[in-house]
Parts: structure tokens; C-alpha cells; sequence
């Protein structure tokens, strides 16, 4: 059976795109998953990458180009420029591990529901009100988004070091760990459909 760790911010507009296809394909395949939300900002400051607001302008016209055309291909109701990002990914990363470590509801469905609330509905995903919403949607207790802080800074942190460690350079990214077969970007999903039948 395979494995995949998923390194993703929750911030990450190509991410959201991704929706739960992740989920699907692994369930295809029999493949289990390791959810692994990360400081994407720290990470680009680890590798000397340029954060977003400092990108060249063409770098910057090229991205909101291509949000503009996900959005058109994928018929969702995206804010392409959305009223609450950036903000701090921080608190609801805490919840997402808090709620994988809880193993009661769906992961996927917390997810969907936080970049729902960045990408839809114009909401902050580091208000505890929203986060809560969203653990609920998931079938968790929204109490998790404080019972589980210390636990999730801690793991936080270590999924930096290991997103770093492990080559990651983006989100999403994933990586099928019994081979260390790395895809980058919600445009890869068929790739790793189709390299997870192979094995």
C-alpha cells in the first residue's frame, strides 16, 4: 500500500484549486496519506526564494493570470484577490494537525471548508469563529482549535523542517513515500494517479 505525504499551506491558492482530488486518488489506489500543513513563507526565506510580494511583476501578472484561468476551467467562485490573504496560516494549521491526530472526522472536508472561507466567502482563516466552523464541517469538535494548539505548533514547525528536508518547494506538493516520487501542483494530480497504479 502506498503512502503519500501531502506538504501544503493553507494559504495556497493552487492548493485550493486541488480540491479534494487527492483524497480520491488515494482511495483509488488504496494509498493512505500523512496531511503535513506547513509555513510556506518560512520555507521560501529557508531556500532564499522570493516571498510573494517581492516576485518580479511579470512573476506576479503571470500568477493572477493563471487564478483567472483556473478559475474559468473549474467554474468555482473564487475571489481572485481575496480580502483576507495573506493572513496567518499559523492557527488554522494547528487545527488541521489537531484534527488529523484526532482521527474522529474528515480531514479533507476541514480543508475544503478553510479555502472555502479565503478563496468564497471573503472570511479570515485566523479567526478561531471560522476555523471552528470549519472543523465542524469535518465532523470535529471546533474545542480542537484550542485544545490541540501546543501539540500543533510543535508539529508546525517540525513539518517545515521536514517539508525542507524532503526537497518540498511549493504547495501542494506531494511526495509517495515508498519511492520518494515527488509531484508539485494541483496540475500533477493526473500524474499521480496514474504513477500510484503503477506500483
Amino acid at each position: 500500500m502506498a503512502h503519500i505525504d501531502y506538504y501544503f499551506s493553507t494559504l495556497s491558492v493552487f492548493t485550493y484549486f486541488a480540491g479534494d482530488r487527492l483524497e480520491e486518488i488515494a482511495a483509488r489506489h488504496g494509498a493512505t496519506i500523512s496531511y503535513k500543513p506547513f509555513d510556506i513563507i518560512a520555507l521560501y526565506d529557508r531556500l532564499g526564494v522570493a516571498r510573494p510580494a517581492d516576485r518580479p511583476e511579470g512573476r506576479k501578472v503571470y500568477r493572477m493570470q493563471e487564478i483567472k484561468r483556473l478559475k474559468a476551467a473549474s467554474g468555482r467562485p473564487t475571489n481572485v484577490q481575496p480580502a483576507f490573504w495573506p493572513t496567518n496560516a499559523a492557527p488554522s494549521s494547528y487545527a488541521l494537525i489537531a484534527a488529523a491526530k484526532s482521527g474522529e472526522g474528515r480531514v479533507a472536508d476541514v480543508i475544503a471548508a478553510l479555502y472555502r472561507a479565503t478563496w468564497e466567502e471573503e472570511k479570515d482563516i485566523a479567526d478561531d469563529a471560522v476555523i471552528g466552523d470549519a472543523l465542524k464541517a469535518g465532523g470535529f469538535d471546533p474545542a480542537l482549535s484550542m485544545s490541540g494548539m501546543v501539540t500543533g505548533a510543535d508539529t508546525y514547525a517540525r513539518n517545515l523542517d521536514e517539508a525542507f528536508a524532503a526537497g518540498v518547494f511549493g504547495s501542494p506538493f506531494y511526495i509517495v513515500t515508498d519511492t520518494d516520487e515527488r509531484f508539485w501542483g494541483q496540475d500533477k494530480l493526473d500524474e499521480l494517479d496514474a504513477y500510484l497504479a503503477t506500483l
